[in-house]
């Protein structure tokens, strides 16, 4: 029997903890945070701690940087643990560093790892992957079209190595290409649309 099939639903909420990046600058979108970015009538960073909720997470913890305090008062993330990046200007991996350094110790198990600039992934496409959590050696990834993409599923049993290579707008891109043969693809294609908000063109997904 696999730990994951020991556990309750609850149960595996509380050990697979959401982990949201919203950290960046919007470098170029005139240097407008990505958090607060307004997408149907809320800031991105509601909507995408909403959508892990809805996908069962019931630890989320948000890391923030560019404007943080502005994040912070405009937001609402009652009930979420707000980790502060002062490295935020390196890079997606130094967001990354912070936000598993802040789980350990919490008794999380993995971590479901989603980025605030994606609005089309939903708590659907979040539910798929955290099921594929099993114990803390679980490595998963969404798919779409068969091509690996967000959210990704660590274990805490891959944290550290994780963190170790995450450098610069890398994330664990590094870590999961060095480990691919173990990650379980999950295909979210059909509930999910996996586009970024990076440029002043892409705002048209915005609603």
């Amino acid at each position: 029997m696999t730990d994951n099939e020991a556990l309750t639903e609850d149960q595996v909420g509380d050990r697979v903890a959401g982990l949201l990046l919203a950290a960046g600058g919007g470098r170029r979108l005139g240097g407008r945070p990505k958090a607060l970015l307004e997408h149907r009538g809320h800031p991105l960073v509601e909507h995408a701690v909403g959508a892990l909720r809805a996908a069962g997470c019931a630890r989320v913890h948000v890391v923030l940087g560019a404007r943080a305090e502005d994040v912070r008062a405009r937001a609402a993330l009652d009930g979420c643990v707000l980790v502060d990046n002062p490295d935020w200007e390196q890079g997606m991996g130094s967001s990354l560093r912070a936000g598993l350094h802040s789980l350990t110790g919490t008794g999380a198990r993995a971590a479901l790892v989603c980025l605030v600039d994606q609005p089309g992934i939903g708590g659907q496409a979040m539910a798929r992957v955290r099921a594929a959590y099993r114990d803390e050696t679980s490595l998963a990834s969404a798919a779409y079209g068969g091509v690996r993409g967000h959210p990704v599923l660590l274990g805490a049993a891959h944290w550290a190595g994780t963190a170790a290579t995450a450098t610069g707008d890398r994330g664990a891109r590094a870590y999961l290409r060095e480990h691919e043969a173990e990650i379980a693809l999950v295909e979210c294609g059909d509930v999910a649309r996996p586009y970024d908000i990076d440029t002043e063109a892409d705002l048209v997904h915005l609603e």
